[in-house]
């Protein structure tokens, strides 16, 4: 029965991954698709044109830039801000430090059409046009509490007593941030700035409440369903897939090799 048990249990887990990757396998394939008409949905046969060619369509291109401009400028924010403020919630408790945490969580909780008809009507009432400052700015409200929460789960495993060590020997708090604490961190930083840079890069929902006349990467997708699927649109999401995976390994390898 043990056997019996083992056995199912491993089924289950493969076909449970096989539900998850088989939209991703399908995204692969269709990239080296030649389809017939303007939708790309049927399978016509086998070519590289597409790959040959992956920035044909130039709004589709723009779109891309665009996903990417905007993930890492708001990447890059959220990751300071959200960093600072796992360290600090950390390394000390101080007064409003349990309301802060229950702050930090109601963004992950919270319905992303919620989110983005708040943040409309914040930037309506301001004034502010929508565009990819408005788009940014609504990234690093959602970003930042991603981000601080996996800092902090890497700050609580550290010692903090290292820092004092650095400064009663002469380090300064500059020193002792840059060459004790940050490196101590440094893994969840990595890996919450990968997380921001992906939600970033996918988020729909938010960004459409948001944008304006920008066009996103998947604003064009959902835009291109009604009008015309290019097999382009597969190759990019392809690339991205290929990137991310590239890096998520030499991430792995680098740990392994300071292992």
């Amino acid at each position: 029965m043990r056997g019996l048990g083992t056995l199912a249990l491993r089924v289950s887990a493969a076909l449970v991954l096989l539900f998850i990757f088989t939209p991703i396998f399908v995204i692969v394939a269709f990239s080296f698709n030649a389809p017939s008409g303007k939708f790309n949905y049927t399978w016509q046969g086998f070519t590289l044109d597409n790959w040959a060619d992956p920035f044909k369509y130039p709004a589709l291109t723009e779109a891309l830039k665009m996903s990417l401009l905007v993930a890492g400028i708001s990447t890059a924010i959220a990751l300071v801000l959200g960093s600072l403020m796992a360290i600090a919630m950390a390394r000390r408790r101080f007064r409003g430090s349990s309301l802060v945490e229950t702050l930090l969580v109601l963004p992950l909780t919270a319905p992303e059409v919620v989110m983005g008809a708040s943040l409309l009507t914040l930037f309506l009432d301001l004034g502010w046009a929508s565009g990819p400052v408005t788009i940014v700015i609504a990234h690093v409200a959602f970003e930042i509490s991603f981000i601080a929460m996996t800092v902090r789960a890497r700050a609580r495993g550290i010692d903090w007593s290292l820092e004092d060590a650095a400064l009663d020997l002469g380090a300064g708090p500059v020193r002792t941030f840059a060459t004790v604490t940050l490196p101590m961190v440094v893994p969840g930083v990595v890996a919450a700035a990968m997380l921001s840079f992906a939600l970033s890069l996918d988020d729909f929902i938010i960004t459409y409440f948001v944008s304006g006349s920008t066009v996103t990467y998947p604003l064009y997708v959902n835009a291109a369903v009604k009008a015309a699927v290019p097999p382009q649109i597969n190759v990019l999401a392809t690339a991205i897939l290929v990137v991310s995976l590239v890096l998520l390994a030499l991430g792995t390898l680098y740990r392994r090799k300071r292992l």
